[in-house]
């Protein structure tokens, strides 16, 4: 720690600026408080922070410099308080307290602003009598203050997942039905597109891959291919970023030849407990390459206990499991589909995703989900089942993630680009209506655009 003098302020005795100060007692309290970005990087190569202390009715003004590594970035606020540590007065603004009491006392009251009148009302305005309305709610509405001030519900960067969707190609491939979203390359346009996204505060993303269909076949054996594509993505990231969030999604669509989350028997049957088994794999080999947070999307019975406890023999018992508890079988979900190539060959889902006409069958997914050792409950879709987040909030003391899919996400673009909407204003109440019903985490394509939004920074 250097101090260094910086220059003298002028006496109060004269207009002279003193050369050098007495010896003197200087105490110094700094309190600092960094504002962390995602990746935890805090501490400056050098802060320079201009401190003012007070001797004998003199003023001096200097710069503290604290070296640190010089690899780090520096904080966005900090706090600085400077005193001597003698009873010498610090130069006068004018008079002193007792004499400006005494004034006011004396009835010499200072001048200040007068009240403003009363705004006028437009001619025509009826004259009625008071409601007697003893709580009127508009009271606590009347400013930006006053509503900050008593806001409810909060969105941050660090309550979205980004969701991003990977493939084998070098070129980051535009999907048509959802604007503004891409099939990363793995190698490349992926790390960028993290790297944008922590700088803004998002520091947890959601894996899903597009895979070649010559890999695909009945029984998904891709999915535990511990050189496949999601196992691979998983170690470059942790390698680049060692403290990013990865989430993935385990279930089988992505690579069988059926498009179906479970192994299809010849009668059109998707087989339960063989499709588990899967499953359970696929889990495994993810979480062997570094994998924070698994989650199941697929809806058969019973996964999440032999997931949990198939991890658990492999000694990954630190890797959490985020169940997609209440799924329903949704037309929302089209283009993310599309961005896979990962529609059913056949039939529907219905089977085994959630009927949209059922609530209370939630509870039961939920219940079941809690025994079986999830970690995490997730809704899906989101905006049109704010009803079952809030079900779940209300009955687990789990943490809720809903997940903002793929067809909400393209009608709010559509309506921007068509302004029938405001696109931003739009995708920020969405967020919002989700986080109020509950949700603690969510799934969400906006995530880098709604970040940079809360941020400040202009689209």
């Amino acid at each position: 720690m250097t101090l260094h003098r910086r220059r003298a302020l002028p006496n109060t005795q004269s207009d002279k600026v003193s050369t050098s100060p007495p010896s003197f007692s200087f105490s110094l309290s700094i309190r600092i408080l960094p504002l962390l970005d995602s990746a935890s990087r805090f501490f400056p190569a050098v802060w320079c922070l201009e401190l003012i202390y007070g001797f004998n009715s003199s003023e001096y003004s200097n710069f503290l410099c604290v070296r640190t590594s010089a690899n780090v970035r520096p904080p966005r606020l900090f706090v600085v308080r400077a005193s001597d540590g003698g009873d010498a007065p610090m130069k006068k603004l004018g008079r002193s307290d007792a004499e400006c009491e005494a004034a006011v006392v004396a009835g010499n009251v200072p001048e200040a602003p007068p009240v403003p009148p009363k705004p006028a009302s437009p001619a025509g305005t009826p004259v009625v009598p008071l409601l007697p309305l003893s709580r009127r709610p508009r009271r606590n509405r009347r400013s930006p203050a006053l509503r900050a001030s008593f806001q409810e519900t909060n969105l941050s960067p660090a309550n979205f997942v980004y969701p991003l969707f990977i493939h084998e190609g070098e070129e980051d491939t535009p999907i048509g039905a959802m604007p503004g979203c891409y099939r990363l390359g793995w190698r490349h346009g992926l790390l960028e597109e993290v790297s944008k996204a922590r700088d803004v505060g998002v520091n947890s993303v959601v894996l899903f891959p597009k895979v070649p269909d010559a890999l695909k076949n009945p029984t998904g054996d891709e999915a535990y291919n511990d050189n496949g594509l999601v196992p691979r993505t998983i170690r470059l990231l942790k390698d680049k970023y060692p403290d990013l969030v990865i989430y993935t999604d385990v279930a089988l669509d992505p690579y069988s030849s059926d498009g179906h989350d479970g192994i299809v028997r010849e009668d059109g049957v998707i087989m339960n407990d063989e499709t588990v088994h899967q499953l359970c794999k696929q889990a495994v080999s993810q979480a062997r390459a570094g994998a924070d947070v698994v989650s199941p999307s697929d809806m058969m019975d019973g996964r999440v206990g032999a997931i949990r406890r198939a991890l658990d023999a492999e000694g990954f018992y630190h890797v959490s499991i985020m169940s997609y508890t209440a799924k329903y079988a949704s037309s929302f979900y089209g283009p993310f589909r599309e961005a896979l190539d990962s529609n059913p060959r056949f039939g529907d889902k219905k089977t085994y995703q959630m009927n949209p006409a059922n609530y209370r069958e939630a509870l039961i997914e939920t219940r079941e989900d809690e025994s079986e050792g999830a970690d995490i409950l997730l809704v899906k879709p989101g905006l049109p089942y704010l009803d079952i987040i809030k079900l779940l909030r209300d009955n687990s003391p789990l943490p809720i993630a809903a997940y903002q899919v793929s067809g909400e996400y393209s009608m709010i673009k559509a309506g921007g680009v068509l302004k029938m909407i405001d696109e931003e204003k739009v995708m920020m109440e969405s967020l919002m209506c989700l986080r109020r019903a509950g949700a603690d985490i969510i799934l969400t394509y906006f995530a880098l655009q709604a970040a940079r939004c809360l941020c400040g920074e202009k689209r």
